[in-house]
Parts: structure tokens; C-alpha cells; sequence
């Protein structure tokens, strides 16, 4: 129940709240999430993603002229009214290269850090991608090699390919209001809600040993499960012999010139939530964005191979997304090494995380949209329709 003093401080004229009302209980529930996406490290542990020190950020460019702009989302509205509808913190429009448009919500600025939840999976693939390009993973191999922790549990024969397509053939589903459950095990682990009572979180390792086989082989249907995600950051970090932090730092973020420290959640153990807990600054992400529409390179420097990123944007299968009831959402759509494909003309395709966390990118228009919300529900398919809609909308601006 949230309270009141007295005598409001800064922080409750701001939020609405006092900071003593957001815990570990109630951090991704409607107001409190609103602070708490973009103050994750005040919750949960968290390793650091160290940017090139120097690297300044350009002053915001004023989107005023555009947040008036009436666009026909089925009944005309305009821009101010979507970003309000889908509870939107921060969005960046890139076209061509170049930044266009910024808008953020009160209390944001170009330093904030806002949680990507489910995109993560999307940077973690690019990770995976890189060190793939070194040959140090092998796509056909199983995660056991890797991981031999593993060997009794899913995973152990699913290759590498199964994880980054979602296609292992595991005994989980993502059930978010369950307190009980599987997901909810899996969160606690990961430090995202507080232990059981008198009990101490198990280790995220632990966690994904103990998930089993449903009946389908691997490499069926598309079956969304995050434990996944997890399971393709440990591989990076066997395969690389460094903290996946340390992977990421040297070989993308840092090549990649963001502006700002970004971090990831970690377990009790250190390990990374690679499924859900990157944190960044939206136009650090737009920046992501950019070097994917690149084909992988930024600053003049290829940082992921050109082979991957074609891949990534050009293959899935459409028979495996098409399989799978809850993907009915994008009809048209396909997956492949953690990135959603539109299958428009345009060849639009994009990361997604819940509670309305969005990079996209739609090359026939050369642009890139980095949009971070709030919004109530994790995940709402009408929202997704509404953005999918702004996202075009903004592409036929000039």
C-alpha cells in the first residue's frame, strides 16, 4: 500500500510516491515501475558495462514539432497520444545515421538507464554472434559441451542453433502471474523477486539443470522460454573463458562508442541475467540498433560479422513461428538468433521485451527507434499492434 508523509519530498512530487514504497515485491507493478525501470541497480545486484571514458552526448533534439503530429493508428491520434497510451519513458528515432528525435518522460534524461527486460536476449545473441565469428562456438554443437553442468537436464543435447531460434524442447512455460511455478523459480534465482519465506535463492545455474524435456524433440516448433537466453550467455562465458560483462564491454559496447555505462543484473553467484537484466540509456540501444542496420559495423569498425547479422535478419523459420498459438500476434513473422522478424516489404525487424521495451529497425526507410515504457501489464498484443503501427508511421516521416 503505498503512503503518504506529511510533508512530501522531491522524490514523491516526482514519482507520486515515496522511495520507501518500491521493493523488491512490487518493483515491475504499475506506479512503481515507472522508478524502478529506471533505477534496476537500487534492486537488484548488478555488474557493470564499462563505456569509453571521454565519450560525451550530444544535447537532445527537441521533438515538440512531432509529438503533435496526428498519425491514423485506425482512429487518428496523434504522437503525444500514443507514447501516453503505451506508457512510454524514452523513445530515440534514428534515420540515416542520425538522431532525429528524442522524448522523454518527466524525470528521464540522456543519462537514465532503463531495464531492457526481454530485449536483452537480442544484445546477447549479437555477443554470441561475435564470438561465433571468432570460432570459438560452434552452432551444431550441444550445450553440454559447454556447459557440462547441464548434461542431465533439457539442454543437454540441444544445440546451440536450438537455443538462439527457441527452439528447445523444454518442459517451461513463461506463466507471469504464478507465484509458485517454474517462471517464478526462475526469477527468484535470478534475484528478481525476494525469496521464498526462510528460504535462499538458488543459483541460476542450479535453476537450469533442474528444467526437463517436454515430449517434441529439439528443434521443433518455435517455444518461447527465456531460461534459453540465460543458458546462451553461460555458453559465451565457457567459451570465452571471461565474465560475459567482460565480453560484452570489450567487444561491443566499447567498439560500439556508448555514451554510457551500461549493467546487467547478476545472480548470488555473479552470473548475468543475459535473458532480461541488460540496463542502458535508450540511445545507447538506438546505437545497437544502427550498427545492425549496418550489417555490423560502427565507427568505421566491423564488430559482428557480416554473415551473422545477414543471417539474422534474412532466415528463421516461418513453419516453426507459425506452430506456436501465442505467436499469432506478428502473422507474417519469424525468429532467428533472438531478433524478431515483420516479414513486411521493408524488412522491418526487432527486439522486444515486456512491459513495452522496443529496438526496431526498418532498413527500406534507414531508420532505428529505441523505445523504453512502463507499461502496466508485461505483455499486452494490443500495445504491441499500437507501437508496430507508430514505428511505421514514424518510418514515412520525412
Amino acid at each position: 500500500m503505498m503512503t503518504t508523509s506529511v510533508h512530501p519530498s522531491a522524490f514523491e512530487g516526482d514519482y507520486g510516491f515515496p522511495r520507501t514504497d518500491v521493493h523488491l515485491g512490487n518493483w515491475r507493478q504499475a506506479p512503481w515501475n515507472v522508478w524502478a525501470f529506471r533505477h534496476v541497480s537500487e534492486l537488484i545486484p548488478t555488474a557493470r558495462i564499462a563505456a569509453t571514458p571521454g565519450l560525451t552526448e550530444p544535447p537532445l533534439v527537441d521533438a515538440s514539432d512531432l509529438v503533435g503530429e496526428t498519425f491514423p493508428f485506425g482512429q487518428r491520434m496523434t504522437l503525444a497520444d500514443a507514447l501516453r497510451l503505451t506508457s512510454t519513458d524514452a523513445l530515440v528515432v534514428m534515420k540515416s545515421g542520425r538522431i532525429v528525435t528524442d522524448w522523454h518522460a518527466p524525470n528521464f534524461t540522456l543519462q537514465s538507464r532503463h531495464i531492457l527486460f526481454s530485449a536483452s536476449k537480442s544484445v546477447t545473441a549479437i555477443v554470441a554472434g561475435i564470438v561465433h565469428g571468432d570460432g570459438l562456438i560452434d552452432l551444431e554443437h550441444t550445450v553440454a559441451h559447454y556447459i557440462p553442468e547441464l548434461a542431465s537436464s533439457a539442454f543437454a543435447d540441444a544445440r546451440i542453433r536450438d537455443v538462439l531460434d527457441m527452439r528447445v524442447s523444454l518442459d517451461f512455460s513463461e506463466t507471469y502471474q504464478d507465484p509458485r511455478g517454474d517462471f517464478a523459480r526462475y526469477r527468484r534465482a535470478g534475484l528478481l523477486e525476494p525469496p521464498m519465506t526462510g528460504g535462499v535463492a538458488e543459483p541460476l545455474i542450479a535453476f537450469l539443470a533442474s528444467l526437463q524435456k517436454a515430449a517434441n524433440d529439439h528443434g521443433g516448433p518455435f517455444h518461447y522460454c527465456s531460461p534459453n537466453s540465460d543458458v546462451l550467455g553461460l555458453v559465451v562465458e565457457r567459451a570465452t573463458k571471461q565474465r560475459f560483462v567482460d565480453v560484452v564491454t570489450e567487444r561491443l559496447w566499447q567498439p560500439l562508442a556508448a555514451r554510457e555505462d551500461g549493467y546487467i543484473t547478476v545472480d548470488a553467484t555473479g552470473i548475468a541475467r543475459t535473458g532480461g537484466g541488460f540496463c542502458m540509456t535508450p540511445r545507447d540501444l538506438a546505437r545497437i540498433g544502427e550498427m545492425m542496420r549496418l550489417g555490423g559495423v560502427a565507427n568505421d569498425r566491423r564488430i559482428v560479422p557480416q554473415a551473422w547479422v545477414e543471417d539474422t535478419i534474412m532466415n528463421g523459420s516461418v513453419e516453426a513461428w507459425q506452430a506456436e498459438p501465442a505467436a499469432g500476434w506478428l502473422p507474417t513473422g519469424r525468429y532467428r538468433n533472438k531478433w524478431y522478424q515483420t516479414g513486411k516489404p521493408s524488412g522491418a525487424y526487432f527486439a522486444l521485451g515486456i512491459h513495452g521495451q522496443w529496438l526496431y529497425v526498418d532498413p527500406a526507410a534507414e531508420m532505428v527507434v529505441a523505445k523504453f515504457s512502463s507499461q502496466p501489464a508485461p505483455v499486452n498484443n494490443a500495445l504491441k499492434a499500437l507501437n508496430l503501427a507508430l514505428f511505421d508511421a514514424l518510418a514515412d516521416l520525412s
